[in-house]
């Protein structure tokens, strides 16, 4: 999606815009699954949908619970997600270095303020 078309969508005033999507990339059978029943709904419902989930999930209620794919993975995930249910895609960077990687394969990158002051 360019950058024209991402705002054509989401710039229409008076309009509801949900972002959704699982907290964090499980599988990407279960975000395609995820994302094209959202998308569906919103349709119906004339709301605009964007499509959001995690790569890599830092700030957890358990230490032992599971980050998620890690950013290689998780981007080739998000890229499917956006190429084969046809939805802008957004997601949470961590780290300076992860900005140029995760703008080639989502539309909207997302600086969580917890996170930006969150250490691993």
């Amino acid at each position: 999606m360019t950058s024209s078309q991402l705002w054509k969508l989401i710039s229409k005033p008076n309009r509801l815009m949900l972002i959704s999507g699982p907290c964090v990339i499980e599988s990407e059978s279960l975000c395609i699954k995820i994302a094209k029943s959202l998308k569906r709904s919103c349709e119906a419902l004339g709301i605009t949908f964007v499509f959001k989930a995690s790569y890599d999930k830092a700030n957890r209620t358990s230490g032992r619970s599971k980050r998620g794919p890690g950013i290689e993975n998780g981007l080739n995930i998000l890229r499917e997600v956006r190429e084969k249910v046809g939805v802008p895609v957004l997601t949470d960077i961590h780290a300076e270095k992860d900005v140029a990687p995760t703008a080639e394969a989502v539309d909207i990158l997302q600086i969580p303020a917890f996170l930006c002051r969150q250490t691993d």
